[in-house]
């Protein structure tokens, strides 16, 4: 595989399946980095990511109404992981919040909807890479074949614009 438009797709495939990433904001405490459960919008093939956060979190505060964010993600069953860097931003949009709510967001938010605590956030991802990972039996075995695993591997990562 050496399609890059392959890999991005793969990459919002299974963030769309998975969720959990771990968001933080660039040129803040950039050690730290916190899981985040990301949302796309039913029916798309792309970003935003949208989350839900509470106001008194750093992360919220910290980010003001903008701020430049990056991610990390890695597929549950680690066939694939990715970066990408972006802006977050805070998003009140009732309809975009009434079409992502759910019961596990409700869990979070006794004030449902209405929370004065609930925070949308919406990431737009601008670029970003993606790695594909083969199952380490099968790389050993072609190894033992002779195969060179670098002349493998190079198809199986790309810079991505995430842009759309």
């Amino acid at each position: 595989m050496s399609n890059v438009a392959e890999l991005e797709s793969r990459f919002w495939k299974a963030i769309k399946s998975d969720m959990t990433v771990m968001l933080g904001l660039t040129g803040v405490d950039e050690d730290h980095s916190q899981p985040m459960t990301a949302q796309l919008m039913e029916g798309k093939e792309h970003g935003p990511i949208w989350f839900f956060a509470a106001k008194d979190t750093n992360l919220v505060r910290e980010m003001g109404g903008q701020h430049r964010a990056f991610l990390s993600f890695a597929a549950k069953h680690h066939d694939l992981f990715a970066w990408a860097h972006g802006e977050l931003i805070v998003d009140n949009d009732r309809a975009t919040l009434d079409k992502l709510w759910n019961r596990f967001v409700a869990a979070w938010y006794p004030g449902g909807k209405d929370d004065p605590n609930l925070q949308l956030i919406r990431f737009e991802p601008e670029r970003g890479q993606v790695w594909l990972n083969d199952n380490h039996l099968f790389a050993g075995i072609k190894m033992l074949l002779g195969r060179d695993p670098k002349k493998e591997y190079k198809d199986k990562v790309a810079q991505v614009r995430l842009q759309h």
